[in-house]
This record gives structure tokens, sequence and C-alpha cells, in this order.
């Protein structure tokens, strides 16, 4: 049972508010349907603090007014639709309800790919110069500086005509710059991306976002962090930004010094020494970028495409199917044998879950990666899954599946699902509803194509549990992190491996599952 006060509440007289996909320090979201326009689903932020005077209430309707038409203005910032504020005195934006994954939740697994770093860059380049040039409100200049650019701030989507698009969020509560207008002097932001400037809480410009986005660069590109305080406190983070020199780029990532160059010059400590606009960031990464496009790779092609990825975040695209086979259970199988290997995941042994579009809805898949010889040997085998939650620090999932047979062994495939993460979220609940998964097997000699799938089924136990437990979580609050999350999920499966092993040998069955 949903004990969320705001579900199934009916907002302005037209939004009804179903579950909450997102809270942070600045507000939570909520998913809705605006019953005006026939049920299309927005999403509805709900800002932290309540509007206590008229003051503010007035300050409030025009930083709405000036998001909604910066929306507008550029494909790369989120569009906001409606706002106002409830009978709390708690103001409200809508915004489009965003199917995709933020940028915070793909760098846990991999460094970005040079050829997808440069594109999404290159989208908040542009999402952030529209925002610093300004829009015209009532005949008056008015810039934005958005004091919170940050991984988790961007989400990147896959559009049907321009293929992988990144949209800057959260600008409705952006700091907004007015030439004719005192800036307050309150903190805002998030210690590890905040300028030195910013930490000072001093009067900002355009290159405090330069520098945020000069440390988002190099964790993009390296997975960790340019500047590491003594502590976790302000003040640590204060003598980082301040003092501490970033970190060098690993030799090993192979990166183009113009690059480096150009995020260590992000991360100067003093603004004259960064970039003055984001048109010059904009400007050295097109010129990397036509410096590192691949050669063709057909030899008929005289021209190399711009890079396009070939899967959305949230979901693998995959080739159409004859129509004949379409209402066929068998069909889907068929598409899945059609998938190849996701362009934005590296091609090592590593296990993964996704969603594949079909005309029977979404499948929700584990990608596994293996030498040939491997996936030959698992044809035959027992299946076995079992599912861990952890709710405290962090709400964590671990789905574990197992594959074994007497001549080769067992095989485990942890699969790690973070259930304050859309993408954690939207993949628990389709195995919730469908009750079964296919497991997909990638050759490292031939990644372009699926080469073996085999079926598991969940239990009915399971599959109510998995619902609940992304009910669950989405009210949870968090005390720890998902790293953390994950080394206590990771100790439980060793302490339960040989329980569970015993029990797949023990089987008569092929496809075994547990309600544990």
């Amino acid at each position: 049972m949903n004990t969320d006060p705001n579900y199934g509440r009916l907002l302005a007289n037209r939004y009804q508010l179903s579950d909450l996909v997102g809270e942070g320090a600045m507000g939570r979201v909520y998913r809705a349907k605006d019953t005006v326009l026939g049920g299309v689903t927005v999403a509805i932020k709900f800002l932290s603090q309540a509007l206590l005077n008229d003051n503010m209430r007035d300050r409030f309707e025009r930083e709405a007014t000036i998001s909604a038409l910066l929306g507008e203005k550029s494909i790369h910032v989120v569009r906001v639709k409606d706002y106002g504020v409830d009978d709390n005195n708690i103001p409200f934006y809508v915004m489009e309800f965003l199917l995709g994954e933020s940028i915070n939740d793909t760098i846990h697994y991999q460094p970005t790919p040079l050829p997808r770093f440069l594109t999404l860059a290159r989208h908040i380049c542009l999402g952030l110069e529209s925002a610093h040039q300004g829009i015209y409100l009532n005949g008056e200049l008015c810039r934005v500086i958005h004091r919170d650019i940050k991984p988790s701030n961007i989400i990147v989507l896959q559009d049907p005509t321009l293929g992988e698009v990144a949209k800057i969020l959260d600008f409705g509560i952006a700091k907004l710059i007015q030439a004719s207008a005192n800036q307050t002097q309150s903190f805002m932001g998030t210690l590890a991306y905040c300028s030195p400037e910013q930490m000072e809480g001093k009067e900002l410009d355009n290159r405090s976002d330069i520098y945020s986005f000069g440390v988002m660069m190099y964790e993009m590109l390296t997975m960790d962090m340019p500047l590491l305080p003594q502590n976790s406190s302000f003040g640590g983070w204060y003598q980082a930004h301040h003092n501490f020199q970033p970190e060098p780029f690993n030799s090993s990532l192979n990166l183009p010094q113009e690059l480096q160059d150009l995020v260590f010059r992000c991360l100067a400590k003093e603004r004259d020494d960064r970039p003055q606009s984001v048109r010059e960031i904009l400007a050295t990464l097109e010129a990397i970028e036509l410096q590192n496009k691949p050669y063709p790779t057909h030899p008929h092609q005289n021209i190399t495409p711009k890079y396009q990825p070939n899967i959305a975040l949230d979901r693998i695209k995959t080739k159409s199917v004859d129509d004949r086979t379409l209402n066929t259970e068998s069909s889907v199988t068929e598409i899945c044998l059609q998938t190849a290997w996701p362009e934005n995941k590296p091609l090592r042994k590593i296990v993964f879950a996704q969603l594949i579009d079909t005309h029977l809805g979404e499948v929700p898949v584990l990608c596994v990666m293996l030498d040939q010889d491997d996936v030959t040997q698992r044809i035959s085998s027992t299946r076995y899954n079992q599912f861990l939650y952890l709710g405290n620090p962090y709400p964590m999932l671990l789905w574990i599946t197992v594959i074994y047979n007497s001549e080769h062994g067992v095989k485990w495939l942890p699969c790690y699902l973070d259930l304050k993460s859309n993408k954690g979220q939207q993949i628990t609940r389709v195995l919730a509803e469908r009750g079964k998964y296919r497991i997909l097997f990638y050759s490292l000699d031939e990644p372009q194509q699926c080469q073996h799938i085999a079926s598991s089924l969940i239990n009915a136990r399971n599959c109510k549990m998995l619902q609940q437990w992304a009910n669950l979580s989405q009210v949870t609050r968090s005390v720890g992190d998902a790293k953390m999350a994950k080394q206590i999920l990771k100790q439980e499966l060793e302490n339960q491996k040989e329980k569970i092993l015993a029990k797949v040998k023990a089987s008569k069955f092929t496809d075994v599952n547990a309600g544990e």
C-alpha cells in the first residue's frame, strides 16, 4: 500500500499525482497525469521551501516564467510547462516527463567513450550557452546561471529523429542573474562541483557553471573526481577547491591532449584563467570531434557519419521482424537474437540489465558477455534466480542468476539495480509484471549479435516482493550511497553461495527460482 500522502492527489484541479520518481535537497519529483490534456504524463517538482510572503511568490513566478521560456529556446533544457503554489504554499513546477537515464547513472560502470562524451558535452554546452546568453522578459534581458551543474542534473534520452540527446534539469531552481538586480548571497549547489567563488558566497557569473562543468567532464572521462578533500565537510571541500590541484588523467585512457588541457582550464581556481564563455568550450570540442571521427566502416561509404549510438540509455533499439511473426512469442526471441551489444558498453566479461521494446511491450533481459567456448558450454544448463533487497543505507536490489551444468560447473551472473534511479525502478517493475526474463549471451569474439538465449521464470512470491520493494524504495530516505549498498549485498551473496549452489545441484528442473 502506498503511504505517500501525495499519491492520488489532484493538484491544481488538473494534475493527478502518482509515484515519487526522484528526491533531493531541492525538492521531490512525482509522475503525474495531466487530466486536461487526456492523461498526458508529466513530471511535477515540489520545491523544498514554502513561499512565506508575497515577495517570494513574485520571485518564484518570475523564475518559473523565465525557465519556461528557456526550455522553449533550447532543446537541451528540460521544458517547464506550468507552475503554481499548492494549498500549503509549496511551489511546484510542471515539466515534460523524460524517459531516460542521468549521466550519474552511467558513469558508475565505465568511463564515457570519447565519441559519446563529445556528443553529450556538446549538448550540455548548447543548453548552458542558451541560459548564459539570457532571454528577454518584458523587455529586460535575464541571464541564467544554473549553479548546480552535476551528472545527476543531466538526463540522456533517445529522440526518434535526433538520436541521443542530453538535457539539463533544474534550471527552474537556478539563481537568476539580472543586470538591474542585486544578487543575494545565499549558498546553493553541490559541494563536490562548486566553484571556489561559489564556496565563498561571491557574486557569480557564467564562469562558475564552467568550473562545475569541468568537474563533471573529468568525472565522465575517468569515473573519478578531479579533487578529493580530506573530509566531506564544507571546510574539506572549500580547501580542495581552493588549494588542491586536479589529479592528472591516466595515460591509459588515451585522451587527446587538447581535451585534457580544456578540462584543466575549466578547473582553474581563478575565473579569469578559465574559458570565458561556453562558446570557447564548444569550439574546442568541435575541433577535437573533427580530428577523432572514425574512418568509414563500409567500403562504399565515402562520408563518416556523425556518431550516433544505436541504443537509448533505458532501452535497446532492435531491428524489425517479419510481420508474419508479430503475434507470436517466438518473434520476441528473434528480436533478441538480432540485438547487437550496445556501443556504450565495454567489450569485456560483464553482466547488465536492459529493457527491449517489442510488439508485446517491454521485455526485461540480462545481457552477458563470455568467451565463445563458455557460451557454447552454457547452452544446456540449469538456470536459477534469486533476489536480495537492501533498504538501508541505500535502496539496492541484487538480481542473482546462476547458470549450472555438471560438466562445466557454475557461472554466477549478479546484477545490481539502483532502486533510486528511474532505470532501476523501471526494470524492477517490468520484472514483477512479466514474471520472466531472458538471458542474452554474447561472445567476446563476435559481439555484433546475440549468440544464445535462455529464459528464466520468476515465481509469484518474488514478483510480489519486487513490486513491494520498488514502491518502498521510492519513499525510503537514503543515509548512505549506492557503492556502500553494493558492497553489503556482494558480501551477502558470498555468504549464501554454498547454500544456493547446493539447491541448484539438487534440482531436477532446468529452471529454478527461490523466494528469498
